[in-house]
């Protein structure tokens, strides 16, 4: 396959940018997506270029760093992780167009790398159980009807990649956020702290920029692990419950 690639390019946060174009030969459809990007980058390196820059780790679907915006799209034409992502999906002679993520809570590093630190500091605000529960119990001590804990394992696979934000014309983290609420409300470890947790990783989002949900559907439409909009339902519930609470203190 021979295919032309424009990539946007940006040394730093403070540089403007601009796409710029490239021209890759004999890539094997079975080849991934970063596979591609790495041939490029041999090219390049090997003509003394400065090569495009991006983000990866486990490229086996995981971890969710493989953040790229493609021809339009979080990770791509296919509702998976860019790193899982194949050349398949393309034909011969395309143009292909690749981003970053666009929003402002995640500001460029560099090329096609962005900070995605503002999860990390949501997490921070409340996105654990602190509480002291004690040692491991017996795997069957504590009952947990099979659909909550169902509910709480879908949400708990949500892997931060932040598809969900780039997807949203609001730059909303709302299905993020419900996820990781969901999956410690739902579960008994985590009730101790729920209505606390809810406040504190909602303010922090808050903080941090992102913008509301206007409930468009395009965050789960483009989420790699298919987390459910109903978690954003549960995590308003979970906010307008403690903030009841709050109130009548």
């Amino acid at each position: 396959m021979n295919l032309t690639l424009k990539i946007w390019r940006q040394k730093n946060q403070s540089d403007k940018g601009g796409f710029k174009e490239y021209k890759v030969t004999g890539i094997s459809e079975d080849m991934s997506f970063l596979e591609m990007l790495d041939v490029l980058n041999e090219e390049m390196s090997e003509k003394g270029e400065d090569p495009v820059h991006f983000d990866h780790d486990c490229r086996e679907g995981i971890c969710g760093t493989c953040s790229l915006f493609i021809n339009g799209r979080p990770h791509g034409p296919q509702q998976t992780t860019t790193c899982q992502l194949h050349m398949r999906s393309f034909k011969d002679g395309d143009s292909i167009t690749i981003e970053p993520w666009r929003a402002k809570p995640f500001p460029v590093v560099k090329d096609l790398v962005v900070d995605r630190g503002a999860f990390d500091r949501i997490i921070q605000a409340g996105g654990y159980v602190s509480v002291n529960t004690g040692g491991v119990p017996d795997a069957n001590e504590i009952a947990i009807p099979k659909i909550i804990a169902d509910e709480a394992f879908d949400s708990a696979t949500c892997i931060g990649c932040g598809a969900c934000v780039a997807a949203c014309k609001n730059g909303s983290a709302m299905l993020f956020v419900s996820a990781k609420i969901s999956q410690l409300a739902l579960l008994p470890q985590g009730q101790v702290e729920r209505r606390e947790r809810a406040e504190k990783m909602i303010a922090q989002m808050d903080a941090e920029g992102f913008g509301a949900c206007s409930n468009t559907g395009a965050c789960s439409a483009e989420c790699p692990k298919e987390i459910r909009q109903s978690n954003i339902a549960r995590m308003n519930r979970e906010y307008y419950a403690a903030s009841v609470v709050t109130e009548n203190v």
